[in-house]
């Protein structure tokens, strides 16, 4: 063999053994486990366009079956509440909730779920995607060992329901509410008696007069619940979850050994989710809230702008404290509100035309 031929073979060798992981890494199947703060049941979070199952279907066709991924609701595996520690410690994959869960790990999770008087569906997105929010989310939890995915929305989400009709601040006070949250503070401020119960719960606390008023999410999951049969005072506003965003953790380590392509369909899937579950959402809140009003004797109104200011008063007061505590909190809050001043600048010229002039002609 002349010199030639040997350099030859040898770059042939040398190239084989470079190509040979690409080859091998292609056709690695990696066996997730996504864990849920949602029951497996749970209309929305866990079944339907945009849900958790979805999510996973999407995933796995995309990927041709190289991600399979094995769903466990709240309490099959782990406590709902455990989702975000099991992701962190590596025991799952992959999580999913809202990032307003785990405010007691880091304040700032709060801005990339919803915050009251905060920015909308069309807004949010905006700041996740452009306007810097998402890069700060995975700087938040990467010291968590964890990596967030924006999954999908509810839109703007009901102020909740009432035994009886809140005509003043005075109203509130001493009224059992369940809230969770942010909100259930800013409510504590205005003399509401906070309670948390998970959702299986309020009918029978609003039947019993446990509770005076609930919040849960929107026309059709609330209906499903059976809410508008105890309590038939429906309000709005939005003002606590103006755009509730739905997060996917996944472990650090295990998306780092992902390959390229399959951390694109992932980025893709989740991207689809969140649109599509927004769209579910309208359409199925519209038909539902039709049929409350219709046949159900369900009063709908926007609560009193007296009360909407104090609660943007207390609300303020929340996030100020919560901002001068915390320097994680203070940059966070400091990129979501320089986003929504411009937003709301925009918006003067383009959604509230729309709504004041077009929409209702």
């Amino acid at each position: 063999m002349n010199r030639r031929m040997m350099l030859g073979a040898a770059a042939g060798g040398i190239a084989g053994s470079l190509a040979t992981p690409a080859v091998v890494t292609a056709q690695t199947t990696f066996n997730w486990r996504m864990t849920s703060f949602y029951g497996p049941q749970a209309a929305f979070y866990s079944t339907g366009p945009g849900s958790a199952r979805d999510l996973i279907d999407r995933i796995q066709r995309m990927s041709n079956n190289r991600i399979r991924i094995q769903f466990f609701g709240a309490g099959e595996l782990i406590p709902a509440a455990e989702g975000f520690d099991a992701v962190s410690a590596g025991i799952v994959e992959m999580n999913y909730a809202n990032a307003y869960f785990w405010t007691g790990k880091t304040f700032a999770a709060q801005y990339f779920t919803a915050v009251p008087f905060g920015l909308n569906f069309q807004g949010l997105n905006g700041w996740m995607y452009d306007g810097g929010g998402l890069d700060l989310w995975r700087e938040v939890y990467d010291r968590f060992n964890l990596v967030p995915f924006l999954c999908g929305n509810t839109g703007v989400q009901m102020t909740g329901w009432f035994r009886r009709p809140i005509n003043s601040v005075e109203d509130l006070r001493g009224l059992k509410m369940r809230i969770p949250g942010l909100a259930g503070r800013v409510y504590q401020a205005l003399g509401v008696d906070v309670r948390l119960l998970p959702p299986g719960e309020l009918f029978p606390a609003l039947e019993r007069g446990v509770i005076d008023a609930a919040e849960f999410v929107g026309p059709y999951l609330d209906r499903q619940l059976g809410l508008h049969r105890v309590a038939k005072h429906y309000y709005t506003t939005g003002w606590h979850e103006t755009a509730t965003a739905s997060e996917l953790t996944i472990n650090k380590a295990a998306w780092a050994r992902l390959p390229n392509d399959l951390k694109a369909i992932v980025e893709n899937a989740v991207a689809a989710c969140n649109v599509i579950s927004e769209a579910w959402c309208q359409k199925n809140n519209a038909d539902a809230m039709e049929d409350l009003i219709r046949n159900h004797g369900v009063e709908a109104k926007e609560l009193p702008d007296a009360v909407v200011a104090r609660l943007r008063e207390e609300n303020t007061k929340v996030l100020d404290a919560a901002v001068a505590r915390d320097p994680v909190t203070r940059r966070v809050h400091e990129s979501y509100m320089a986003y929504k001043a411009r937003f709301d600048a925009w918006s003067r010229y383009s959604e509230v035309p729309y709504h004041n002039k077009i929409r209702e002609a």
